[in-house]
């Protein structure tokens, strides 16, 4: 699953979890679609931005977290470079953070 605001953005990843030869489930260009397509389609791996309209990924991530009994991999990317963001995502249960090119 992929959850970005930026229809670029999930373009480009969307091609790189095909090219990867992962199956693509669901995509969402905001917080609140993001869980609610979640839900929907139980995803393994989930690439979820920090930063998105209506909920940002950080509420995501804890949402995840709490309405799921098998944590899938979330995978956090950020064009910030605020250090007390991404060790947040770390703490509260992501897999791991990329920073994304502005």
């Amino acid at each position: 699953m992929i959850a970005d605001d930026s229809d670029a953005i999930r373009m480009v990843l969307k091609d790189i979890l095909i090219i990867g030869k992962h199956e693509f489930v669901a995509e969402a260009s905001n917080g609140l679609e993001t869980f609610e397509q979640f839900k929907k389609t139980n995803p393994d791996i989930v690439l979820l931005d920090v930063a998105m309209p209506k909920k940002d990924g950080l509420t995501v991530l804890k949402e995840i977290i709490t309405h799921t009994d098998q944590m899938p991999k979330v995978i956090m990317i950020t064009a910030s470079d605020n250090q007390v963001t991404m060790r947040e995502c770390i703490r509260i249960g992501a897999s791991s953070i990329y920073p994304q090119a502005i």
